[in-house]
């Protein structure tokens, strides 16, 4: 008998998707707190920059260990634990008085937060079959973008008129309310243990040249993400005369296609079975695009322009293609901490760019820096593993239903729910 798709399934990616989408509103949304940390605190922009990249500090710091909690305990006990503890930590940062506590609070936050980069993913995988878990994770991967929206429509506003103490309470509502949903809905996915009741052997061993390879390609690929993401609206204004409305509509409405490009991605690796040749087409077209918008910068060009538009929905278009390879490849044992780990590169590279980018705008202007993020995407494609390796694998996750039966009837089966 096939294994049905039940509304559990769509539920447990509800629910992944919402503390995906909290984490990355309270977390990554800072950045559009940057003129109230100057106005209420009195700090300077690279001062208030500090404390934006705090909740990424936390983020490095958390992710293997939530992984590791995730691999050992269950995507429910990660998720509910780390979520309420991102809350608490966004509670005390609206009392505190300080900037160095409320940097400290900043990292608390990130720490508790990142479980959702490690578990949520994996608590996704783990309910769909291999055929369904490209748009599974397509859907999950599009909270990223949906929450740096919702972050953009909402905080600036309620620091304005309610000022930050109230901003970081929302923050920690949001967290706060999904990490209760998720303790109170989540199902941890069945899994079968190893029938000797040895520990199953680490995914970085004979064939871990494949996922050190996946790892590399997605922290590769965060150069071209956020140079676009982080300089589009200062290249729309600055060089090409835009009004800073008419470039911040038109750019929400390019962020919210990365996030219809995502789910595209993730059925086209499913209709094709495989999650590394739709990324090797894909950062393919990324850098055809990234050379245009380079040649359009240089020549002051209206392609170029278009260029970066078509960008920003193709820079994270494969975001949830590796996510997904990097979990099916380490297998149910170990895809929190794979998880971890991939995400650890990404994140310093969030950490790296913009300054390093912006540095580089300053001295040599945006043609430089499009290039760099264009050779960046090559050096991608040079690095993606030559063939897919997680479909022998994949099955690990959605044991069939007789063997799910005999391993229940013999005590194998996995009691964490």
């Amino acid at each position: 008998m096939k294994r049905p798709r039940t509304p559990r399934s769509w539920l447990m990616l509800a629910l992944g998707t919402a503390g995906q989408t909290a984490s990355t509103t309270a977390l990554y949304g800072l950045m559009y707190l940057l003129p109230a940390f100057q106005r209420e605190l009195g700090l300077s922009l690279a001062a208030a920059g500090l404390l934006v990249a705090c909740p990424i500090a936390g983020i490095l710091l958390g992710l293997i260990g939530w992984g590791a909690v995730a691999d050992l305990y269950g995507e429910r006990v990660a998720l509910a634990a780390g979520l309420p503890v991102a809350a608490g930590a966004m509670a005390a940062a609206a009392a505190v008085p300080g900037v160095w506590a409320l940097g400290a609070l900043l990292v608390l936050a990130g720490i508790g937060g990142s479980s959702v980069h490690s578990a949520s993913g994996r608590l996704v995988i783990g309910w769909f079959p291999p055929g369904r878990r490209g748009v599974a994770m397509g859907v999950r991967q599009a909270s990223q973008p949906l929450g740096t929206a919702l972050a953009a429509a909402v905080l600036p506003q309620a620091a304005q008129h309610f000022g930050l103490s109230a901003t970081f309470g929302v923050c920690a509502a949001l967290c706060g309310v999904t990490g209760v949903a998720i303790a109170l809905l989540a199902v941890d996915p069945p899994r079968v243990g190893r029938p000797t009741g040895e520990p199953a052997p680490s995914p970085y061993g004979e064939d871990g040249g494949y996922l050190w390879r996946l790892h590399a390609v997605a922290a590769v690929l965060c150069v071209p993400q956020f140079v676009v993401t982080g300089f589009a609206l200062v290249f729309l204004t600055g060089a090409r005369g835009w009004s800073a409305a008419t470039a911040g509509a038109v750019l929400a409405a390019a962020n919210l296609s990365g996030a219809a490009v995502r789910l595209l991605a993730g059925w086209w690796s499913d209709a094709l079975g495989s999650r590394v040749r739709p990324m090797r087409l894909l950062a393919a077209a990324t850098a055809a695009d990234l050379v245009l918008l380079t040649a359009g910068a240089a020549w002051h060009s209206p392609a170029g322009t278009a260029a970066l538009l078509l960008a920003t929905g193709l820079t994270v278009s494969t975001n949830g293609l590796h996510n997904t390879a990097v979990a099916e490849f380490a297998g149910p044992a170990w895809a929190g901490r794979a998880l971890g780990v991939h995400g650890m590169g990404q994140h310093a590279a969030v950490a790296l760019v913009p300054p390093l980018a912006g540095a580089l705008i300053t001295e040599r202007g945006y043609t430089p820096v499009f290039g760099a993020a264009a050779a960046a995407t090559v050096l991608a494609l040079a690095l993606l593993p030559p063939s897919d390796r997680t479909a022998r694998r994949a099955a690990a996750w959605t044991p069939p239903p007789t063997d799910r039966r005999r391993a229940a009837e013999s005590g194998q089966l996995d009691s964490r729910r």
